[in-house]
């Protein structure tokens, strides 16, 4: 039997979770958004047939499983607005608000919630995403398995054991769409210097990235074993490898995914002091 999921907020995170929810075979009437944008609401409901209100409050009411999908400026008074039908009805509670900590949101509704983090990243929204997990002592087993199959419909679920661990996934998997834009960006770049057509430079980038990828993904070895392996003693990929290696590449990722782990703790800091 399917839960009643109601998703507080129906922005783009929230419209790929419903999406993926429905293509796993939750029926429609199991869901349910809300949004202060009626127009927001309506394009929703057209698109995926689900019901939607204005009312946060009504809509928890009648769930078994609460996601909070608004933005973390506005969480902790969405958090107050509900508090009381949480502490009510005491649903599972699901934040994919980026920064907010497990004991601000706690407190905002109310104390002693089934309460889980997540950190899912942009990928999310074409179901190819990557969300880690931290669960609060109050989430028992089976919630657990319901938040990661709610994750699933829209990409690889891994849980984190300690909180602390969700500020170096935000810098690993939730900043990180954006790295592998700036090498695409490079790439691409590069390949026009050296006299390529921009729609080649581009389509080749871009197959190329999905290639390697894939092959990451299905192979049981691991990124070194693969990298060796097109990698001909003198030849073309050595060179280049050489090169990147010499410019302290891996020094300079170090380096960036530190500095965003960081930037991450501040932001949560000051969100949760709201």
């Amino acid at each position: 039997m399917h839960k009643q999921i109601a998703f507080i907020g129906a922005g783009n995170m929230a419209g790929a979770l419903i999406r993926g929810l429905l293509a796993d075979g939750v029926p429609a009437e199991n869901l349910i958004a809300t949004d202060l944008s009626i127009e927001q609401c309506k394009a929703l409901e057209a698109a995926t047939g689900i019901r939607t209100l204005q009312d946060n409050a009504a809509a928890v009411a009648e769930a078994d499983v609460v996601v909070l999908a608004v933005k973390p400026q506005v969480l902790r008074d969405v958090a107050l607005g509900i508090a009381d039908q949480v502490q009510k009805h005491r649903p599972l509670v699901v934040s994919i608000a980026a920064g907010i900590r497990c004991d601000a949101l706690d407190a905002w509704l109310g104390g002693d919630t089934a309460l889980i983090r997540t950190m899912p990243n942009t990928p999310a929204m074409i179901q190819c995403g990557a969300t880690a997990l931290y669960a609060t002592a109050a989430v028992s087993d089976q919630q657990r398995q319901q938040a990661e199959s709610l994750m699933r419909a829209v990409g690889l679920a891994q849980w984190v054991e300690d909180e602390a661990m969700i500020d170096a996934v935000t810098a690993l998997s939730g900043s990180g769409p954006a790295y592998f834009f700036l090498v695409i960006e490079a790439m691409e770049a590069a390949g026009r210097k050296l006299g390529l057509s921009a729609e080649t430079a581009h389509l080749l980038t871009l197959q190329t990235a999905l290639g390697a990828a894939r092959m990451a993904l299905e192979s049981s070895e691991s990124a070194s074993t693969l990298r060796a392996r097109v990698t001909s003693p003198g030849g073309t990929t050595e060179r280049a490898i050489g090169i990147l290696e010499d410019g302290g590449m891996r020094d300079l990722f170090e380096r960036a995914l530190q500095g965003a782990r960081d930037r991450s703790e501040e932001l949560s800091a000051d969100l949760g002091a709201t």
